[in-house]
């Protein structure tokens, strides 16, 4: 009877509790994941099968040949494509991830884009698909990009009435050049870019990042023999011009710049190809007074479409 008036007083002491369980219930888990990344929802078991196949299926190849899919690797990266615009199909996501502010903001951009799957992955999937890379949870696959051909460059010039005003890249390696390149086009008018097929950069994602977005309408071209789609552009009308530090003309003194015209850039370091230098109609120099002996694909290439594009207005 005294142990059951014990337990009947009011008197204050240590007692069981929740350990703070009840309250962090009342907190909530935050918003609903979308529907894609619940694990046994129908749409994420489709969007799985689809991811993977993606990934491992190798892309068809169309009239101007497609690149090999892409995937952009860590917080930092994954963010900065996310912001740029660069096309993304899937971005994966780590299982019991860190969520800090550059995974949230990474997810916001992509839902706020659209089209993008999110997928949820454990992470011995995600340094499977990297090959161990340091991908800190978060994985973007990029699509392939769908290349046009040489000739649709100058058909697409014909169609809007206008002189093909076109710029072929000779030996450049870095995609930056490349992306810069693409965006000097689009700012002065051009009709696009041509591009090797081997030992030349293409349209990866750090390529749509410098391209800073022109690269959703200015087309890149990719070309099986660099030298014979110029002598094809020789064919149609379109004088080749190629720049060389040695050229025999100064941009500023060269006519044919105010018309159908493909400007040639070779890589920093080595210049045109021999066979591409001696295919091209005239070798033209960009005076420098500073000295420098040599510019690189991106400025030099914006340099000559200015002065292309002045004599057009």
């Amino acid at each position: 009877m005294a142990a059951n008036n014990r337990r009947m007083s009011g008197k204050k002491g240590a007692q069981v509790g929740s350990g703070g369980q009840r309250r962090r219930g009342l907190e909530g888990k935050g918003p609903t994941p979308p529907a894609e990344m619940r694990k046994g929802h129908k749409k994420n078991r489709v969007a799985t099968a689809k991811a993977k196949q993606s990934v491992r299926r190798p892309a068809p190849r169309g009239r101007g040949g497609k690149s090999a899919s892409e995937l952009v690797v860590g917080r930092n990266p994954v963010y900065e494509a996310l912001r740029e615009g660069v096309p993304a199909t899937t971005l994966y996501v780590q299982q019991f991830i860190d969520n800090d502010e550059r995974v949230r903001e990474a997810l916001q951009l992509a839902a706020e884009r659209g089209g993008i799957h999110l997928m949820e992955a454990p992470r011995p999937e995600l340094d499977r698909m990297t090959n161990g890379l340091n991908h800190q949870g978060l994985v973007l696959q990029v699509p392939p990009y769908e290349y046009a051909h040489p000739e649709d460059l100058a058909a697409a010039a014909a169609d809007a009435g206008a002189d093909p005003l076109i710029v072929a890249l000779d030996g450049v390696t870095d995609p930056r050049n490349l992306g810069a390149v693409v965006r000097s086009v689009s700012a002065f008018g051009g009709h696009g870019v041509v591009v090797p097929e081997r030992r030349a950069a293409g349209m990866t994602a750090g390529a749509w990042k410098t391209s800073a977005g022109t690269a959703a309408r200015t087309p890149v071209a990719r070309a099986t023999n660099l030298t014979r789609a110029l002598e094809s552009y020789k064919k149609a009308g379109i004088t080749v011009v190629g720049l060389a530090g040695d050229g025999e003309v100064e941009i500023g003194e060269l006519d044919a710049l105010g018309g159908p015209v493909v400007i040639v850039v070779g890589s920093e370091g080595k210049g045109l190809s021999r066979l591409v230098g001696e295919t091209c109609d005239f070798r033209v120099r960009i005076p420098m007074p500073g000295g420098a002996e040599s510019l690189n694909a991106g400025v030099a290439a914006g340099i000559v479409l200015y002065e292309a594009a002045r004599r057009r207005v």
